[in-house]
Order: structure tokens, then sequence, then C-alpha cells
């Protein structure tokens, strides 16, 4: 995640501020060079980081902590509150009737982007389309159209168009209809003054209400350069911020979101159209302090199970609250699970879980655990349709059979049946609380872990 480094470094300077009720210079002086030596291994400029590093400074020594509170916990909240206003407010994109421009080099990841975005917005109610200009990019038409269709969103380009100018004019035409328009547009390898002559030509044509600037989270201190030509040929109200998946150390962008006077408006990870998330500054800060995102959470969960009740119209997850939990639901469920993007960034998102936490876990950890689903997928497309709906009824030949027929080893199945009884113990506990009303209990039992469920499938 972009400024990774950071998050980790500070967590464990705070964490030795514990106990104590008050701080000494020293102390805020360590966390402070913590703080510049992260930001500046991630490509941030200097100035900003200097800017950034002295205010912290300045109110950890001069302000009180309020009452009741930690010297910890008041440190905490300063970083907080400053990091947040170095990445600035999240770009203002309203959910209306607009068109957007995407800008950038070649490689940044404009098209994907587009798709994503166009994602998005549909999630959102709206009806998207997307414009591919690019006449430049062998294969650019291929993967457009292609994204688009995975996103499910319309579409228009020609690629037996060599004008993206026209194919632009054409394109608004053809999806008239639409409620936006994402237009994306050629890159190359540098800022040659062809392209920044082509990028102005269709936006003088689209007439765009925002302009994009879509940055690889590792392009580094090149951002300033990228930032500047852009602004200053087509003016640009915000950067989305790609490839966040990866080692990228991101600061770049934060760079060139201060050179253009702007602010973030998407993040981008992962290779699926669904590997999109809308810039919230409070949300991002809380889950690099490992302080987590309960907002972003409910959000995935919330699209993931929608999008797995439309997928598979005969699962109710109500059901799983009346009546008996099958192994058939456990499946359900996983698949929900899925939908919600790369497993560390969901862990990141739960107060607690990221963090500290997940920086002891060794580096194939997430691995194992997505191996560890999708070979309980495979036993479960080994089963009966009986013993998917009745798994108390599995004996030792049964699970014999079962392991002949997936591959997969006897003692990985009683694993997954174990598992689906502690989340089947679970959700007994719950039963009923949803007509009472009492969702205080839920959510205390949720926190505690109820009865060794955890983290179903993912635990």
């Amino acid at each position: 995640m972009v400024l990774d480094n950071l998050g980790s470094s500070l967590r464990g300077s705070l964490d030795k501020l514990s106990g104590k009720s008050r701080v000494s210079e020293d102390d805020i002086e360590e966390i402070v060079k913590e703080i510049q030596r992260s930001l500046l291994q991630a490509d941030v400029d200097v100035s900003l980081v200097m800017e950034l590093s002295d205010s912290i400074k300045t109110r950890a020594l001069e302000e009180e902590p309020p009452g009741g509170t930690t010297a910890r916990d008041h440190v905490l909240s300063i970083v907080y509150e400053e990091l947040v206003d170095l990445v600035g407010e999240s770009t203002d994109i309203p959910l209306e009737n607009q068109t957007i421009l995407l800008a950038g080099l070649q490689g940044s990841g404009k098209t994907t982007t587009a798709a994503k975005m166009a994602w998005w917005f549909s999630k959102k109610g709206l009806r998207p389309a997307v414009i591919q200009t690019d006449t430049f990019r062998p294969g650019a038409y291929d993967q457009a159209k292609e994204m688009c269709s995975r996103a499910e969103v319309d579409f228009y380009g020609n690629p037996d168009n060599d004008d993206p100018v026209d194919i632009a004019r054409k394109g608004l035409e053809e999806t008239a209809d639409a409620d936006i328009h994402i237009v994306d547009t050629a890159g190359r390898h540098a800022l040659e003054d062809d392209l920044i002559a082509e990028i102005e030509e269709i936006e003088a044509e689209v007439d765009p209400d925002r302009n994009l600037l879509v940055l690889d989270a590792a392009i580094g201190q090149g951002a300033k350069d990228q930032a500047k030509q852009f602004d200053k040929s087509i003016g640009i109200n915000g950067v989305v911020i790609t490839k966040l998946d990866g080692t990228a150390k991101g600061g770049g962008a934060l760079t060139a979101v201060n050179e253009t006077d702007s602010s973030i408006a998407f993040l981008g990870s992962g290779e699926t159209v669904q590997d999109v998330e809308r810039f919230e500054p409070n949300s991002f800060i809380s889950r690099l302090l490992g302080m987590g995102d309960l907002g972003q959470l409910t959000e995935r969960v919330q699209r993931a199970m929608e999008e797995t009740q439309e997928e598979e119209e005969d699962w109710d997850p109500e059901d799983m609250l009346k009546g008996q939990f099958t192994l058939k639901d456990m499946r359900h469920q996983m698949n929900a699970m899925n939908k919600m993007g790369p497993l560390d960034q969901v862990m990141d998102m739960i107060p607690g879980m990221g963090g500290g936490l997940m920086d002891e876990l060794p580096d194939d950890a997430m691995d194992v655990t997505k191996d560890r689903m999708r070979a309980f997928e495979v036993i479960m497309d080994s089963m009966t349709e009986s013993e998917l709906e009745n798994p108390r009824s599995i004996g030792a030949s049964q699970i014999r059979r079962i392991s002949r027929g997936s591959g997969k080893d006897e003692e990985r199945i009683r694993e997954l049946l174990q598992q689906h009884k502690m989340m089947s113990q679970t959700l007994k506990q719950f039963q009923g609380m949803g007509q009472g009303g009492d969702m205080e209990r839920m959510m205390k039992k949720m926190q505690g872990g109820g009865g060794g469920g955890g983290l179903g499938p993912f635990g």
C-alpha cells in the first residue's frame, strides 16, 4: 500500500510512548525522524516533508493532551490530522451527469482505470460509457473493449479511425444516453509535444467537467514534471493513483497533487475492474496507521453480498440466521468474500487486524489463505447434494471417497468440516437477534469472535 513503510515505522515509534503521561522532546524527535525517513524514501518532495514534520513537532510539544488522553493517543491524533492534511481532500466527483478526461503517460494504467471508474459509477446507479481515443498504442482498443465488457459498461472506439479527436466526437454522439462519459487518451513514453497537442485538441472537443491525471504509484520524482506539464496544458482537477498492489512507494503522487494544487480522486489496485476505491483521506490515513476503516469495509461487504445474490438467486444470506447453516451457505459466503478484493486490503480495514498485526504475518500468509479457500471449493465440488446440505452426515468412508474425487488429503476435508462446524456454532448465537433488534449484542459477539468461527474460511 502507498506509504506502507511509514505506517509500519510510525506504529513502532508510537508504541514506545505507551504508558507515558507526557512526551519529551527526544520522543517527538524520534517520531519526526521516522516520518521524514519514510516520506523521503517514498519519494515525497523534500519541502512537503519538512513542512509536515515541523508542524507535528510544534503541535506535539506545545499542545496539551485532552483530559484522560494518553501521550501516545495524543501524538497519534496529531500525526493522523497532519497526514490527512498532507494528502488533502478527496477530488469532488458528484454522482451526476459529467464528462471525465483521463491523462497520463503510457503504462500509467489509464485504460484499466477508465473501466474501473466506469464500474464504480455503475455501482452507484449511474450509466457510464468509456470512449477509447488511443490510436497510438497497439492493442489499446482491444484492451479497453475487453475491460469494459468485464465491467458491463458501454464502450465506444474505432480501430479503423486514426483521428482521436474524431473518435472522441463520435463517441460522445454514439453514447449520448450515458450519464457519465470517461474519455481515455493516448499516452507516450515521455512528455512529447505531439502527446500534449493531441490531448489539448481532445479536451477542446469533449469539454470535460474534470481532467484526472493517472499516475503509477511507482513513478517517484518524475511525477512533478508530468503534473506540471499536464496542468499547464489542460488543467488537472484530480489524481488517480494506480498499481498500489505492488511494492510502489506512492510518494510521487502526493508531490503531483501538491504541484497541481488538486487532490486524489481514486485509488487503483489489482487487475480486476472491482479493484478500485474512491479516495477518502480520513479512511486512507486510518488504515495507514493500523486504525482500520469500517466504512470502506461495510461498503465492500454489502456490495459483495449483493453481487453474490444476483449471481446465485437461490441464496438469501438471511436464511443463514434462520435455519441450518449448510456447506452450500459456506460456499456462498466464500464467493462473497472473494468479491471483496485482495484479502490483505480487507484485513487492513478491520481495526486491530491491519497495521502491526499484518506486519508480523509471514510474507506468504495471504497466499496460504487463498490456497486454502480454493482447496475448500474443490472439495465441495466433489460432494453430493445430500452431503452439502447435511455435512454432519459425512463419515469416514465418505471422506475417503471425497478425497479421491477432489485429489485433496483427508485431513484437509476434515479441516473443512471443522471450519463449517465452528461457523455454524457462531451463527447459532446470532439467530433471532436480527428480529429482536439487539444489534449491540450481535456486534459485541462479532468483535469477540463468537464461538471461535473467527473469520470463517479465512481464519
